[in-house]
């Protein structure tokens, strides 16, 4: 089993910045992709920011440019810096882990709220 736990949400004012954590533990696969999707209320999950084992990345196109997603391979975390944070990317923030073998894990959330 793989634990994934998050930390690093909170309540910013727009323009304002974050960054997300999130530690793997447990029976981890070595090649893997690790990303961030977030859930509004009302809304589906969507995909955030994704980052591959040998890190390649891909990004939603409404984070571009504002957030950025890196891992610590040795420290199996995952972080997303977020930047020029805007209302709309308020909602809860889940970390998934997606190995190549096995099964996809999702963290509980985190809370991030961005205030006009």
């Amino acid at each position: 089993q793989v634990q994934l736990v998050e930390s690093g949400g909170g309540l910013v004012q727009a323009g304002g910045s974050l960054r997300l954590s999130c530690e793997a533990s447990g029976s981890i696969f070595s090649i893997n992709v690790m990303g961030w999707f977030r859930q509004a209320p009302g809304k589906q999950r969507e995909l955030v920011a994704v980052i591959s084992s040998g890190g390649s990345t891909s990004y939603a196109d409404s984070v571009k440019g504002r957030f950025t997603i890196s891992r610590d391979n040795a420290k199996m975390t995952v972080y997303l810096q977020m930047n020029s944070l805007k209302p709309e990317d308020t909602g809860v923030y889940y970390c998934n882990y997606n190995p190549v073998r096995g099964n996809s894990r999702w963290g509980q959330g985190t809370q991030v709220t961005v205030s006009s």
